[in-house]
């Protein structure tokens, strides 16, 4: 019986790395909707290299975590009957998942980004493809972990509520995608509501609840009133924020001498890693530190699964963390 069940959209990214050549230029605030990379337009721009990176997208980057967290892990999902589609069934069996319910679909294409990536960050070209979700009977695992699949697949999102409200010895994490945020929150009411965790980041909070200016502290009481019993919100490389309902928690990052590489997949690692410690019977504090250990070291790879870490290694770390690295209540 698998412990947790993963269901999303799976991707292969292509990261394309700009250097000084391309004459790249970033300009804005971080988090603002003026933070703009800018090229030069009708021209030929030369990029470093680029990176291929099979079977990754939120939904399969938590899954992957979670294996290797040492969670019998399963990935609910949908490929092409594409070369890219084989490789990323390769991907996940290499990396120890159950692919029972990965679908291909003749005649479809896998899903398949192009990511931007200049200095530590990345704009990422996004298309993902059409395909008709079902769910399929996974029996009763511990967990299941859903996020971004198409905008289109709506009322797919409802089915999987209802599916968890016919099982309630199943605990629900929902992190929602760029699909679930432009859906709306009424629309998923029903999914936040039954959601035992929701994960989203500060930007990503402010638009599902249609806000801009409110303090980290108050978008997560406000999006805790949709119903999660627990919400996190990151907050890119200040920390994270946690709320049961009673309790608020604070997590700073993981200390690093060392710059962060490349961001991708931050953000999966955190929540991934804290719902599988969760899974383990870990405590919120503890699962959250594990969380921000496993961001700190995804940043330093290309990707969002390369830099992933046991929980033997993620201890390890902790073992080594100064004593002001801890989450602490509000």
């Amino acid at each position: 019986m698998n412990e947790f069940v993963a269901i999303g959209d799976t991707v292969v990214d292509a990261f394309i790395r700009l250097g000084d050549k391309s004459r790249a230029q970033v300009t804005g605030t971080p988090d603002s909707a003026d933070y703009r990379l800018s090229i030069p337009f009708a021209d030929k721009i030369p990029y470093e290299d680029v990176t291929i990176i099979n079977g990754v997208g939120n939904a399969a980057n938590a899954a992957v975590s979670a294996s290797r967290l040492g969670l019998k892990t399963a990935l609910i999902t949908n490929l092409g009957n594409d070369q890219y589609g084989k490789d990323c069934i390769e991907h996940f069996k290499k990396n120890g998942l159950d692919t029972r319910f990965v679908q291909i679909h003749v005649n479809k294409k896998t899903c398949y980004h192009f990511a931007l990536w200049y200095g530590a960050e990345r704009t990422i070209l996004i298309k993902h493809e059409e395909y008709p979700y079902t769910l399929p009977d996974v029996g009763s695992p511990k967990w299941i972990y859903f996020s971004s699949v198409n905008q289109k697949a709506f009322p797919y999102h409802e089915h999987v509520a209802e599916f968890m409200d016919k099982h309630p010895e199943i605990k629900l994490t929902f992190q929602p995608g760029k699909g679930e945020i432009a859906i709306g929150k009424e629309k998923l009411a029903h999914l936040y509501r039954r959601a035992d965790i929701v994960f989203c980041n500060v930007e990503e909070a402010g638009k599902i609840l249609g806000i801009e200016t409110l303090g980290v502290q108050e978008l997560l009481k406000r999006m805790h009133a949709l119903g999660p019993k627990m919400m996190v919100i990151t907050d890119g490389p200040k920390g994270a924020y946690a709320f049961d309902g009673t309790d608020m928690w604070f997590v700073p990052p993981y200390p690093d001498s060392k710059p962060p590489f490349e961001r991708t997949g931050a953000g999966d690692a955190f929540a991934s890693t804290t719902v599988a410690a969760l899974a383990l019977g870990h405590d919120l504090p503890t699962a959250l530190s594990m969380g921000a250990t496993n961001s700190m070291s995804v940043v330093q790879y290309v990707g969002a699964q390369e830099g992933l870490l046991s929980m033997d290694q993620i201890k390890k770390h902790l073992a080594e963390a100064p004593s002001d690295f801890k989450p602490r209540k509000l």
